[in-house]
């Protein structure tokens, strides 16, 4: 039964170590400006469709 145990521990370790990767990337996707945000939209869709040579937007 002891290896239930060192299996059950582990198992809560694990989701610990999950929900504190997840909280400091919830804190670090929050940290952001609304105009920080939109700037990096523009900026991602300018390079875009300047690399397309037909200036039609993506379809996917």
């Amino acid at each position: 039964m002891r290896w239930w145990k060192v299996l059950g521990l582990a198992g809560l370790a694990g989701v610990a170590a999950s929900g504190v990767v997840i909280a400091r990337a919830e804190r670090r996707r929050r940290a952001y400006t609304p105009e920080e945000i939109r700037d990096r939209l523009r900026s991602r869709h300018a390079a875009v469709t300047s690399a397309d040579p037909t200036g039609e937007a993506p379809t996917s």
